[in-house]
């Protein structure tokens, strides 16, 4: 699988503002309920429940939020850079910045694990990162986000 396949040029959000987590996530609700056509409280319940199993912050400020969700026809993405860093409940405390969310149909199998591998091991990638915050549009954002930076 590549980053291609999971990013899409349309689902890339540039300069996003919000002041917490929780409206972070009402935001992420919002935009992903246009794109597939679903509540935006169900959405944003489903991501909120799986934050309280524990946060989706995997460190050097990035986060993959990501929830099950009845009615989903197919996999969703979502990728975005904040306009300023939030606190996120990190596993390591730092600040998130980059955030890619996932909503994965409730009766799909175990596949959204290979995307959310797929999105980890891309953004693992201090250059991708670096890509990614020094971005000044959407398109280049969406370019930092599928660059192919080389085997892991």
């Amino acid at each position: 699988m590549k980053i291609s396949d999971v990013i899409q040029p349309q689902t890339v959000v540039y300069d996003l503002a919000a002041p917490s987590k929780a409206e972070l996530i009402r935001l992420l609700a919002k935009e992903a309920a246009r794109a597939v056509s679903l509540s935006e409280k169900a959405i944003q319940h489903a991501l909120m429940a799986r934050e309280e199993l524990g946060s989706t912050g995997i460190g050097q400020g990035i986060a993959l939020p990501h929830a099950r969700l009845a009615g989903l026809a197919k996999p969703f993405t979502l990728a975005a850079r904040l306009r300023a860093p939030l606190g996120f409940d990190s596993i390591d405390g730092v600040p998130v910045d980059i955030v890619v969310l996932l909503l994965i149909p409730d009766r799909a199998g175990e596949s959204h694990v290979d995307m959310l591998a797929c999105v980890a091991k891309q953004l693992r990638s201090k250059t991708v990162q670096a890509a990614v915050r020094s971005a000044r549009d959407g398109s280049q954002l969406y370019g930092a986000f599928t660059a192919d930076c080389g085997p892991a």
